[in-house]
């Protein structure tokens, strides 16, 4: 080859040199994983995250190293990688749009591996793994679902467990009128007794029964109660629980449940053509 060619030597050495550095930068990702894995000042997600970015860091970097020993013109290169960057840009869009909202996330620490969360789009369930593309959460049906990151950014995100893993919920339920208010009380208490995701033992999150609204044909109530750890990430069975005890206790005290009703008047034919 002539002066500034690259010979077959040149390749032969740098598809071995390309290899080893491949290699080696597999076992440091690897090494660097452990070590993060052991630092407990940083959350799972942010460990994660870190050992993905070193990871493509150091490929990229033994792959620039290749390319070096074989006397590729570098310069010309990245002026190649330039054009096509700038090229396929806009069909990487949102790639690149998912991992920065990925690295936000972690940096803002308002979501976490192990949070119950709501997405605006409908989907509930518990955040698995943050990567670097999207999100793992999987539904209380034991269905895995990918979320791009970017909707954890542009949309609305309920975090059921962000600061504090109890919460209260407003649980729904009408009588007749005519019945007496303290008997409701009782039996709607006793049937949150009887539920075992009853929050117990906190003076200040006892569970209580409001009167809300007076409606068509029923005096309607909710039973608002504290729920224990487990039962925030069980919204469906939590409601299920509830009805079924409350339900129960009314039966128990005789108390009717109302459904809507129309009373229908028949004026008889006579009596219709003096009214017309």
């Amino acid at each position: 080859m002539g002066a500034g060619g690259v010979s077959v030597f040149d390749i032969l050495w740098a598809v071995i040199l390309g290899v080893f550095l491949l290699w080696a930068a597999t076992f440091l990702s690897k090494f660097f994983k452990g070590r993060l894995n052991k630092t407990d000042n940083l959350t799972p997600s942010v460990r994660g995250l870190l050992g993905q970015l070193i990871q493509i860091g150091l490929i990229v970097g033994a792959i620039w190293l290749a390319l070096s020993a074989a006397r590729v013109n570098l310069t010309g290169l990245a002026v190649l990688t330039g054009a096509i960057g700038v090229g396929i840009g806009f069909g990487l869009q949102s790639i690149f749009q998912n991992f920065i909202a990925g690295i936000i996330i972690l940096l803002e620490k308002t979501l976490k591996v192990g949070d119950f969360i709501d997405l605006e789009s409908g989907i509930t369930g518990e955040v698995k793994e943050i990567n670097v593309r999207s999100t793992l959460v999987t539904t209380n049906d034991n269905v895995d679902i990918l979320v791009p990151n970017s909707e954890f950014i542009s949309g609305r995100v309920t975090n059921w467990t962000l600061r504090e893993v109890n919460r209260r919920v407003h649980v729904s339920f009408g009588v007749a009128y005519g019945t007496d208010k303290e008997l409701v009380k009782k039996a709607a208490l006793e049937a949150a007794d009887n539920v075992p995701h009853t929050l117990k033992g906190n003076k200040r999150r006892e569970p209580q029964v409001w009167l809300v609204e007076f409606g068509d044909s029923s005096l309607n109530y909710e039973l608002v109660v504290w729920l224990t750890d487990d039962a925030v990430r069980r919204p469906g069975a939590v409601n299920a629980a509830y009805n079924w005890e409350i339900e129960t206790a009314l039966a128990k005290y005789g108390i009717e449940i109302p459904f809507p009703q129309r009373d229908v008047h028949i004026i008889p034919p006579e009596t219709a053509g003096d009214l017309g």
